[in-house]
C-alpha cells in the first residue's frame, strides 16, 4: 500500500512503516518531498515500482489483485457502505502468560505491570491515528489493555462475546507442563493438532472460526470505516485466518506477540487484504507507525 503521493529522491528503505525519530525524519523528508511524505508498506524492491490503483473509494491499493473480481473472497458475502481499515493488537503480558498457564476464555489472568508499559507503548505508536470505533474482547487482560489504549479518546470502548478467546475447558489455568503430565494425549493434540482439539464433542477451535466471522460481521458492519480491535492470540489467528479464506487447520501458521499490531483493508465488496501482521518495533523503542 502507499501511503502517499510521490516517492522521495532517497527512498525510504522497503517494508518501513514507521520512523524512529519521528520529528527529525518528518523534516528531512519534508525537505527532500516539498513536505509531502510517503511511507511505503511494502517489501518490493526500487526495481520493480509498484502497481498503483484505486479500490473504487478512491483509496489506493497495490498490486491489481486486489480489485480483480473474485480474486479474493468477500468476508461479509454483502457490499460495506464504504471501504474499511481494522487494525488489530493483541492484548499485553498477562500473570498467566509470565506463569507459562494455558489461559483459554478465563478471567483469572491479568494483566502484569510489563503487560501495561506494552499496552502504553501501543497507545504511543497509534497516537496520530484516528479511529471511529474501538472494540475489545470483556476479559479482564483484553479489556485492561484497551481502557489504556483508549484512554483520552471521546467515543465509549465496545465489548463485544464475539471477541473472547477460545474455552479450553479444563486445561485452563493448568501450566503447560503440568497439562502435558496430566493429559497428555489431551495437551499433545492441542499443540499439535488444535484443529482436531476435542472435549466432550466439541472443536474448540473450529467453533472459533464461526466465532470469528461473527466478530468479523458485527466490527465491519457498525458506523464508521477505520477501527480499532483489542483482543486474545487465538481469537487473532482465527481472525487473521478468516480474513484470508483459511481454515482452522492453518491455525498454528500464524503468531502474533503480546501488543503485536496487525492492519487489515476491506474494499467495499468485504474483499480482504492484509496490510501489516504482528508489527512490534513499538515495544523496543519509541516508534510510531504512518499507514
Amino acid at each position: 500500500m502507499i501511503c502517499g503521493l510521490v516517492t522521495p529522491s532517497n527512498p525510504l528503505p522497503s517494508a518501513s512503516t514507521y520512523f524512529s525519530n519521528p520529528r527529525r525524519s518528518r523534516k528531512n523528508l519534508q525537505r527532500r518531498t516539498g513536505g509531502i511524505i510517503l511511507v511505503q508498506c511494502s517489501a518490493s524492491g526500487n526495481d520493480s515500482p509498484l502497481a498503483i490503483e484505486t479500490n473504487g473509494s478512491g483509496t489506493f491499493v497495490t498490486g491489481g489483485a486486489y480489485d480483480f473480481l473474485r480474486a479474493t473472497t468477500s468476508l461479509t458475502q454483502k457490499p460495506l457502505v464504504c471501504a474499511k481499515k481494522v487494525t488489530l493488537i493483541r492484548h499485553g503480558l498477562s500473570s498467566w502468560n509470565e506463569e507459562s498457564r494455558v489461559q483459554g476464555s478465563s478471567d483469572l489472568s491479568v494483566l502484569t505491570e510489563t503487560g501495561v508499559i506494552q499496552a502504553q507503548r501501543c497507545k504511543a505508536a497509534l497516537s496520530n491515528r484516528y479511529f471511529d470505533q474501538c472494540f475489545s474482547s470483556p476479559i479482564s487482560r483484553a479489556k485492561t489493555t484497551a481502557e489504556v489504549i483508549w484512554g483520552g479518546r471521546e467515543e465509549p470502548l465496545l465489548f463485544l462475546d464475539s471477541l473472547k478467546e477460545a474455552h479450553l475447558f479444563y486445561l485452563e489455568g493448568m501450566k503447560n507442563a503440568d497439562a502435558r503430565e496430566r493429559y497428555p494425549r489431551e495437551f499433545t493434540t492441542w499443540r499439535e493438532d488444535p484443529c482436531n482439539f476435542c472435549v466432550n464433542g466439541i472443536y474448540p477451535i473450529r467453533k472459533l472460526w464461526g466465532t470469528a466471522m461473527e466478530a468479523w460481521n458485527e466490527i465491519l458492519f457498525s458506523p464508521g470505516k477505520d477501527f480499532l480491535v483489542i483482543t486474545h492470540k487465538s481469537m487473532l489467528r482465527a481472525l487473521i485466518c478468516t480474513a484470508l479464506g483459511l481454515g482452522p487447520e492453518r491455525f498454528r501458521g500464524i503468531d502474533i506477540n503480546n501488543g503485536g499490531i496487525s492492519v487489515f483493508n476491506f474494499n467495499t465488496r468485504g474483499e480482504a487484504m492484509l496490510q501489516c501482521l504482528n508489527m512490534t518495533a513499538h515495544m523496543y523503542s519509541d516508534h510510531f507507525y504512518i499507514y
